[in-house]
């Protein structure tokens, strides 16, 4: 039964520091779900060391058009700093594997300003069809996004609505767990919530899984 540290948009004072070894050293893999600094994606995989999978949130960098070839990060066919965590797996539209479970990642927002990592309804479907196929039909154990499904647990202020067309992608890959971010819970209880068979979590600071 893999154990799964995942994180997203708060800093967890407690999690930035050599402690965190101590605290939650049994932790098989670590899942982030957005907006939080890299520097900090980077200290939690290496001080855990442990292999980490992300999805960008808004507030992030873009990530895209980056390709790694042999330790020598490329954009557009020259060399580049890549601003992502150096060794952790952007799952953004891709279906990963790790500590034995299968990822499928898909990252953004609803599109509300010019910002990076933003995308309409239509631009997110057309994303999700794509991470759909990908999928190729097998099993998938974690969807992991930074916004929520419409309706289930976003918000109605346009820069917190949720993407309708998780609900197909839920539909198609039937995942155990969909883990998300971008609603700040602001001291409030969040309950888990279910859609369809798959049980739907914010993990915005962070939260401890254990996978079935």
């Amino acid at each position: 039964m893999p154990r799964v540290l995942t994180v997203s948009d708060e800093i967890v004072e407690s999690l930035w520091t050599d402690r965190v070894a101590e605290r939650h050293g049994d932790v098989d893999l670590v899942l982030a779900a957005g907006d939080l600094p890299f520097d900090y994606l980077d200290f939690l995989a290496s001080t855990l060391d442990r292999p980490l999978v992300f999805v960008p949130g808004n507030h992030d960098a873009d990530l895209s058009g980056y390709t790694n070839r042999r330790g020598l990060w490329l954009r557009s066919g020259f060399p580049a700093r890549y601003p992502g965590p150096v060794g952790a797996v952007n799952a953004d539209g891709l279906v990963v594997e790790a500590a034995g479970l299968r990822i499928a990642g898909l990252g953004g927002s609803i599109r509300y300003n010019d910002g990076p990592n933003q995308w309409t309804e239509r631009q997110q479907t057309r994303r999700a069809a794509r991470l759909v196929r990908a999928a190729r039909r097998r099993r998938i154990d974690v969807l992991l996004t930074h916004s929520p499904p419409r309706d289930v647990g976003d918000r109605e202020d346009p820069p917190h609505r949720g993407f309708a067309c998780l609900h197909m992608v839920v539909d198609r890959l039937k995942p155990v767990v969909l883990v998300h971010g971008h609603i700040h819970p602001h001291g409030q209880p969040v309950p888990d919530r279910v859609l369809g068979d798959t049980r739907v979590l914010n993990t915005v600071g962070y939260r401890i899984l254990d996978m079935p």
